[in-house]
């Protein structure tokens, strides 16, 4: 029998076919490409982890040195107890919503060549556009930061994605988080002002307020719960 390839039948089993076909062939794409996706994932996670510890591995060598400076991961509750849990496998931007005795809060111990040892926590907010995340890595005395690392999913070219140059993450570096017996993370103020009630501080981006101050509350939602693993830890600095 003669097919009628001009026939309304015909062409609703042509796109029908076509679509079952390029559908199928998109499946198989997304499927045979997770793991790959998931990996890369997992790779530029831990090249963030260790930029805000001032080390950028070579091509090929992030997982290496990934292992070679992490040297313990785990994860704590409000109070400062360790829980069961996997640090790397934490959804950090899911806890931040959580209320503070509700969270699950990863750290990741790096050791430094010189044996020097570093806390590094991490952190997620909203910028003006869309969320924003980053690293906070502090000295053994757990005050004092050591480096920071942010990043943006869709921050304004020029003004709020300038939180992830180096020009604004370095003024972090050498502030203290404890000025006395509570925790009291860095303030991102405008250029020229001083936060309301002292503390550490740094200038927040020129023309991205808002996104400076997405940082500003990113750093006290998701440090804040951290006080009562971080205290013992700077009381014991301190004797």
């Amino acid at each position: 029998m003669k097919i009628n390839k001009e026939s309304n039948i015909y062409t609703i089993i042509y796109i029908v076919v076509l679509v079952v076909l390029v559908g199928s062939a998109l499946a198989y794409t997304s499927i045979s490409l997770k793991d790959k996706q998931q990996e890369n994932m997992a790779v530029d996670k831990m090249r963030q982890i260790l930029a805000s510890i001032h080390v950028v591995p070579d091509k090929g060598a992030v997982i290496s040195d990934f292992n070679r400076y992490i040297t313990d991961s785990y994860v704590v509750n409000n109070r400062g107890e360790r829980v069961d849990g996997d640090a790397f496998g934490i959804n950090v931007a899911a806890q931040s919503k959580l209320p503070s005795p509700s969270r699950h809060l990863p750290v990741y111990e790096a050791t430094m060549p010189d044996g020097a040892r570093k806390y590094i926590l991490p952190v997620y907010g909203a910028g003006l556009w869309g969320p924003i995340w980053g690293y906070v890595a502090l000295d053994a005395d757990g005050s004092t930061i050591f480096g920071a690392y942010f990043a943006h999913q869709g921050e304004t070219p020029g003004l709020g994605a300038e939180i992830e140059k180096p020009a604004f993450s370095d003024q972090f570096v050498g502030k203290h988080i404890y000025g006395g017996d509570h925790l009291v993370p860095v303030s991102v103020v405008k250029k020229g002002q001083k936060p309301v009630g002292g503390g550490e501080y740094v200038d927040g981006i020129s023309g991205g307020t808002i996104t400076s101050k997405g940082v500003g509350a990113m750093l006290s939602n998701c440090l804040l719960p951290y006080n009562n693993f971080l205290k013992p830890i700077h009381e014991k600095s301190l004797r």
